[in-house]
C-alpha cells in the first residue's frame, strides 16, 4: 500500500553560515554544533533547510584580496550534523582559495550528500538547477551572483566560477522550469554590505523574477536583515543577515567582528503546497559568538519589523542614496572616533571624508 502524500511541506531558510577559521591555526574552530537545542529542534520539524553557505576550503593557492573566508573540513563536516539538506555556493568566497580550495568543498559535500547549486566547472553546471520533490511537492533552486559584491571569477564554457545574474536570462530559466516543477526558488547574492535595504533595482529585479514564475527570491550578501514582502502571492526576502557569524581573518591575524545588529538573523519558516505559499513565519535569531539562538528578548523581532516597514514605506534612489552616505561615511568616521581607533586616523582618512561628502552631494 503507498504512503499517503501531505499536502504541503515546510522549508526553513537561514541567511549566511560564515563557517571561517582562523588561519594557521590549529585551535578547532566554531562549527554548526554553536546551534541551539531550540534551532535544531525547529530544523528537525521541516522537511527541508536551506542556507548560503558562505566559505571554502583551504589550498595552497589564494585569492589576493582580503580578508577571505575559509573553512576547516570539521566546519563543513558539521552540515551533515545539523539538517541543513540544501545550501547554494553561489557568493563572492567560493572561491577564495581558488580552484583548488573550490573543488576540495564540492567533492565534500558530494561525498556528504548535500546538494548545492550556484557555482560550478563551467557555466552550464553553475546554472544548473537543483531539483528536489519531498512530498509531492517539486522545487527547482538555482543560485546567481551579482557583479557589484565582487566574486572572483565567473563560470564560462570552460572554466569554472560562479553563475552570473542577468535578469533576462534568469526569467528564461524560471519560465522553463515552471513546466516541470511547482516552484521556483531564485537564490541572488547581491547589493551592498550592511545598507538594511535593498536598491530599487534589486525590488524590480526581484519582482521581475516573480513576474516569470519563481515563487521564492532569498538573498543574501549584505550581512545585515533587509525588508521581505509579499509580491503577487510569491515571497521576496532581500536578505535574511548572518545565521553564524564567525570572525572573519586577514593573514596578518587582524580579524573582522560583528556588531549586535550584524549579528541578528532570521530563520524563515513556510509552509507551501503544490500551488502557493500557505504561510509563513520570521524567527529572530542571535549569534552571541558562542552560540547561535532564537532571539527571545524582543530585539530580534523589532530588528525584522523595522526592515520591513522600512521596505513597505519604499525605496527611492534618494533614500538609498542616504544609506549609503551612513554605512560609508557616517559609520567609518563613527568608529575612528572610537578611543581604541584615534591612533590610526591618518590624513588621508579626512580627504577620503571629504571627497566622499562632495560626492554624495553631487
Amino acid at each position: 500500500m503507498t504512503a499517503k502524500k501531505k499536502n504541503s511541506l515546510r522549508l526553513a531558510v537561514v541567511g549566511d553560515l560564515l563557517l571561517s577559521a582562523k588561519p594557521n591555526k590549529s585551535l578547532p574552530a566554531r562549527d554548526l554544533s554553536a546551534l541551539s537545542g531550540d534551532i535544531k529542534q525547529l530544523f528537525s520539524s521541516c522537511d527541508l533547510v536551506f542556507a548560503n553557505l558562505e566559505c571554502t576550503l583551504p589550498s595552497p593557492d589564494k585569492i589576493s584580496t582580503e580578508p577571505r573566508v575559509i573553512s576547516t573540513e570539521k566546519q563543513i563536516h558539521s552540515l551533515q550534523y545539523s539538517d541543513f539538506n540544501i545550501v547554494t555556493i553561489g557568493n563572492n568566497h567560493v572561491f577564495d582559495s581558488l580552484d583548488s580550495g573550490f573543488q576540495s568543498l564540492q567533492n565534500m559535500l558530494n561525498e556528504m550528500n548535500i546538494p548545492y547549486f550556484g557555482a560550478g566547472q563551467n557555466i552550464e553546471e553553475a546554472l544548473r538547477p537543483f531539483i528536489i520533490e519531498t512530498e509531492g511537492i517539486s522545487f527547482a533552486f538555482v543560485g546567481v551572483v551579482d557583479k557589484s559584491t565582487g566574486p572572483f571569477r565567473f563560470a564560462g564554457h570552460n572554466t569554472s566560477g560562479v553563475a552570473p545574474l542577468d535578469s533576462d536570462k534568469i526569467c528564461s530559466i524560471i519560465a522553463e522550469l515552471r513546466q516541470k516543477v511547482n516552484h521556483v526558488v531564485i537564490s541572488p547574492h547581491w547589493g551592498d554590505e550592511r545598507f538594511k535595504i535593498p536598491s530599487p533595482e534589486q525590488i524590480q529585479t526581484a519582482r521581475s523574477f516573480v513576474d516569470a514564475g519563481a515563487s521564492l527570491v532569498l538573498g543574501h550578501h549584505p550581512h545585515v536583515l533587509q525588508g521581505t514582502e509579499t509580491y503577487r502571492d510569491s515571497y521576496i526576502a532581500y536578505s535574511l543577515g548572518n545565521f553564524i557569524a564567525n570572525d572573519v581573518y586577514w593573514e596578518d591575524g587582524d580579524s573582522f567582528t560583528w556588531t549586535k545588529f550584524e549579528r541578528t538573523g532570521c530563520i524563515l519558516v513556510l509552509d507551501v503546497d503544490e500551488n502557493k505559499i500557505r504561510n509563513y513565519q520570521q524567527i529572530p535569531t542571535y549569534d552571541d559568538g558562542q552560540h547561535v539562538y532564537i532571539d527571545k528578548t524582543g530585539w530580534g523581532d523589532r530588528c525584522i519589523k523595522r526592515a520591513n516597514r522600512l521596505l513597505a514605506n519604499g525605496v527611492s534612489a534618494k533614500l538609498y542614496s542616504r544609506e549609503r552616505f551612513r554605512v560609508r561615511v557616517i559609520k567609518p568616521v563613527l568608529a575612528h572616533l572610537h578611543w581604541s581607533q584615534l591612533h590610526r586616523i591618518r590624513p588621508k582618512h579626512f580627504v577620503n571624508f571629504w571627497r566622499l561628502l562632495a560626492g554624495n552631494k553631487s
